[in-house]
């Protein structure tokens, strides 16, 4: 059972916004309405999805930048490379996404609603039946996001959870936080929100 449904219909009610849970305060204080009514939070093994958090944690970090005056948002090139690999919207990448590419709002946010599910699914494949929790599987979608997929099947980090070993999984996330051999200290600020979650403790 997921909670993700009671999200999803928070934002079919007429008015709300359609970035109501792109602010982590606001899926926070939800989610403590949702533990005062009772439902319970899931540590769940087996199939595994990323929840309305960790789009919130991702969209946090990713941003909409380089927003044009006509409402579009052009791609822009990585931080620590000045070029390669280009994104734009909320953290896409890809063999379509380069220096000329400009989207609308709704491009940005249905691409980025594609890949977190492609993500998702990819990170629960590597957990398998690994006893996780929401929390711990929202955590690690949201690195995977950032460092790639086959980043995380290498790492440290999913081999200590896959053990059972999740108070040294959690100390590995400090690891992730250079960029092209630069210590990013936004990468540092992200890996503590990624931690917390893993944690429970956000």
């Amino acid at each position: 059972m997921s909670r993700a449904p009671a999200f999803r219909a928070v934002l079919e009610v007429p008015g709300v916004s359609r970035d109501l849970w792109n602010d982590p305060g606001n899926v926070l204080a939800f989610d403590n309405l949702l533990d005062a009514f009772g439902a319970k939070r899931d540590e769940v093994t087996g199939s595994l999805a990323p929840s309305e958090i960790c789009a919130g944690l991702i969209a946090k970090w990713e941003g909409m930048a380089k927003k044009l005056p006509d409402g579009r948002f052009k791609a822009y090139p990585d931080p620590a490379t000045g070029g390669a690999p280009w994104t734009i919207g909320v953290g896409t990448t890809g063999p379509d996404v380069g220096p000329e590419t400009v989207w609308t709002r709704e491009q940005c946010l249905e691409r980025f609603h594609a890949d977190l599910a492609g993500f998702g699914a990819k990170v629960a494949a590597l957990i398998k039946t690994a006893p996780t929790t929401q929390g711990q599987m929202d955590a690690m979608t949201s690195l995977a996001y950032n460092i790639g997929v086959e980043g995380l099947r290498r790492s440290t980090l999913l081999r200590k959870h896959l053990e059972g070993n999740y108070e040294g999984a959690a100390l590995e996330f400090g690891k992730w936080v250079n960029a092209a051999g630069k210590r990013m200290q936004g990468l540092v600020n992200r890996r503590s929100d990624e931690r917390a979650i893993y944690e429970g403790k956000a």
